[in-house]
């Protein structure tokens, strides 16, 4: 009989083994259609902005890049841009999570005396209650869409930070010029002055007033040089490049933002593109999964199994059958009044983001209108005018019909003319880049995001 025993011993411990290794040999759930989605678009994403696993590298730009080559090199490379990237890729994987069911669990149990009795290897699987897993996976599917638009923004955010510097830099280069053509201009106006001195004609007070306007704007030469540095700071920083890092060559050309919309058009492009408005779309849907997630608390999970007692002869098997109580009913009151106040909340952000999303439109198109205004000002009426009156005050002072302070403020009032039509021209671009990236929500050509047509259709959000 021992021998028997011993015999029958390996093929009952076999059971246990196989029963193992099912539950360690690995099975895959059942994806869901927001799952498959996500992950679909995030390999498109994924093609488009890291295709090779890793940054663009500058030599990529070539030796004369376009404000175009700048701008996909800034979106491919910038580290907030990267970090926003992984972020959202993480949140995709996420669904995976939260769909799939729990860990089954392998027990053994034995009954022993002097000898081992009973032997009962069992496997039980969790199940939730009817409903939680979708919940929770909408719950997850919406949260990676906010994700995701947080990447648009990043995306959009740096190439307006690229823009902005690239056009105050090409500001700052006129500014310099118009500086330095009128420190040559007020160069001349001394030596005239010195002339009429020699003669006898004007004092010296006339030398010495042009010699104070010659080094004022020489100091202000000296500034905005010296401001150059931090704009290309920040260039370099929007281009995601390290602070000892070579800059590459800018555009030989200037290129201005096309205007080719109406503000109608803009707006009702803003309310279905913008990435920050679409953030609260996805936010209030998150937060209408997780109330109904909320409302299937009241629902009992479940547990299945089956073991079998692997000392009897023949192996006996056990179903088992299991299920949660969920009897606190103050505890599930309270995880559906949490959840009803944050889908409250997140509709609360929607209409707020609405209501900012109309303001910063409004504002950014006033700049815009405004610096278009004082352009068409200064070069149609008030730089002719004040070339006109300088040249006046120049022949007047040689022919002793104006003093030297009428020649020094007409030249004064021609700079600040001049120098007011280029910051007219860096507001109006300025606003225009605001606009159209960061209240639009136009990518640029060759940004790694998906066309608008493929967004999710707007959020309705009930109200509990």
């Amino acid at each position: 009989m021992r021998r028997v025993g011993q015999a029958r011993w390996p093929r009952r411990a076999g059971l246990a083994r196989l029963a193992l290794g099912l539950a360690l040999s690995g099975c895959s759930g059942l994806p869901v259609a927001d799952e498959e989605a996500a992950q679909a678009k995030q390999q498109r994403v994924e093609r488009a902005y890291r295709p090779e696993g890793r940054r663009a590298a500058p030599a990529a730009l070539g030796a004369e890049p376009a404000l175009a080559d700048l701008l996909r090199f800034a979106m491919l490379n910038q580290p907030r841009v990267e970090a926003a990237y992984y972020e959202w890729a993480a949140s995709v994987q996420r669904i995976t999570l939260e769909r799939s069911l729990p860990d089954p669990r392998l027990g053994f149990e034995a009954g022993v005396a002097d000898l081992v009795m009973a032997l009962k290897p069992g496997l039980m699987l969790e199940i939730p209650g009817p409903g939680k897993l979708g919940a929770a996976a909408r719950v997850a599917s919406a949260e990676s869409e906010a994700r995701y638009f947080a990447f648009e923004s990043s995306v959009l955010q740096v190439a307006y930070s690229l823009k902005r510097a690239y056009y105050q830099l090409h500001f700052l280069d006129a500014n310099l010029a118009i500086h330095r053509e009128t420190l040559a201009l007020v160069g001349d106006l001394e030596q005239l002055a010195r002339v009429r001195n020699a003669v006898g004609a004007v004092t010296l007070q006339d030398v010495l007033r042009a010699q104070i306007e010659e080094e004022r704007l020489a100091i202000e030469i000296a500034n905005l040089e010296d401001s150059r540095e931090p704009l290309l700071a920040q260039l370099r920083a929007a281009l995601g490049l390290e602070p000892d890092s070579a800059l590459p060559p800018l555009p030989a050309d200037f290129e201005a933002t096309p205007v080719d919309f109406t503000p109608e058009q803009l707006f009702a492009t803003a309310l279905e593109s913008n990435p920050r408005l679409a953030a609260m779309e996805a936010d209030v849907r998150r937060a209408d999964a997780a109330l109904q997630l909320a409302y299937k608390l009241r629902l009992p999970d479940f547990g299945v199994g089956l073991a079998a007692d692997a000392k009897a002869s023949p192996v006996v098997l056990m179903p088992q059958l299991s299920l949660t109580l969920p009897i606190w009913r103050d505890k599930i009151a309270a995880g559906i009044a949490e959840a009803r106040a944050g889908q409250r909340a997140a509709l609360a952000r929607l209409s707020a983001e609405q209501i900012q999303l109309a303001v910063d439109f409004a504002e950014s198109f006033y700049a815009y209108r405004e610096s278009t205004r004082n352009l068409a000002l200064l070069r149609e009426r008030l730089l002719p005018k004040a070339e006109q009156s300088l040249g006046l005050a120049r022949a007047g002072y040689a022919g002793d019909r104006a003093g030297f302070l009428d020649l020094i403020e007409a030249e004064r009032t021609l700079l600040d003319f001049r120098l007011g039509e280029v910051e007219a021209l860096t507001q109006r671009e300025l606003a225009l880049a605001g606009l159209s990236l960061l209240i639009a929500g136009a990518a640029p050509a060759g940004a790694p995001l998906e066309a608008p047509p493929e967004r999710a259709p707007r959020a309705e959000a009930s109200r509990r």
